[in-house]
């Protein structure tokens, strides 16, 4: 294909946009929720951390300003995402939450910002270490981001359904892989270490997409099975226990003696 640069930046700028909007609808869905149930802080938080390799790497190899700009913001909302988990699942008071995800975030920029310095100047240079070192961030990166689903899977696997995650969240997120695909397409060299970060992402979502597709109807359906029988165990309990407080009630009153009878026998006592 021969290179675009016009189609380069359009392409990576819509993918920049649904990887900019991917997370604000999990953000708001947990928001509205107050709860992160069924959302792995792993995968949140191992997403925000790939960034401070992806980042370097895209700023190393001069690829588009969009796809320079993607780990940043999907660094930021993600990091965003692991300080609700600790507010809403952990249970951590609100200025511990956010002070942990701010922490991170200054911890995953600093770290970016001195991989850019030490690795940029070698491979500028043409330096076999520095050309190893870009190869490393880039590699680490997709590993990163495709290790942290396996959390996800095993919330999955846990609640036998897709529980916490928003499909419009991932849906977007793998629009933003498709397009950022495209973007190198038209460069004038396919860069194959993040046209396999962005398609994994593409393909490691799909499988959350189609796990929500059979799983959840099962649940709906195991929901709606179980709430009659309860209904009924639950009003067979309320039945026993009525019936039992009937019978202990009646047990008092034989076994208990009236008090006219108390009285009585306490004067025959007295007169003996």
């Amino acid at each position: 294909m021969h290179p675009n640069p016009v189609a380069e930046n359009v392409l990576g700028t819509i993918g920049t946009v649904c990887w900019t909007a991917q997370l604000v609808p999990q953000v708001w869905k947990s928001w509205r929720e107050k709860s992160t149930e069924g959302l792995s802080p792993w995968l949140v938080l191992l997403w925000g951390i790939s960034t401070g390799f992806l980042g370097p790497y895209t700023i190393i190899l001069d690829l588009n300003i969009p796809l320079i700009i993607q780990p940043q913001l999907f660094g930021f909302l993600a990091l965003v995402s692991w300080g609700q988990c600790q507010y809403y699942g952990v249970g951590r008071s609100r200025r511990a939450a956010t002070a942990m995800a701010l922490g991170m975030m200054l911890i995953v920029g600093g770290f970016e910002a001195a991989m850019v310095f030490a690795v940029r100047p070698a491979y500028a240079a043409g330096n076999e270490a520095g050309a190893h070192g870009t190869r490393f961030l880039g590699i680490f990166s997709a590993v990163l981001i495709s290790l942290a689903l396996l959390p996800q899977y095993a919330e999955i696997w846990q609640h036998r359904e897709v529980v916490g995650i928003s499909m419009v969240f991932m849906a977007v997120d793998m629009l933003g892989g498709v397009f950022s695909d495209l973007s190198l397409a038209f460069k004038d060299r396919f860069d194959i270490i993040a046209g396999i970060t962005y398609s994994l992402v593409v393909v490691l979502d799909g499988f959350v997409v189609l796990a929500a597709l059979i799983l959840n109807p099962r649940a709906r359906q195991r929901r709606q099975r179980k709430t009659p029988r309860s209904m009924e165990e639950a009003a067979e309990t309320n039945m026993a226990d009525i019936t039992a407080r009937s019978s202990m009630t009646a047990v008092n009153r034989v076994v208990t003696p009236c008090p006219s009878a108390k009285i009585e026998g306490h004067i025959a006592t007295q007169l003996l």
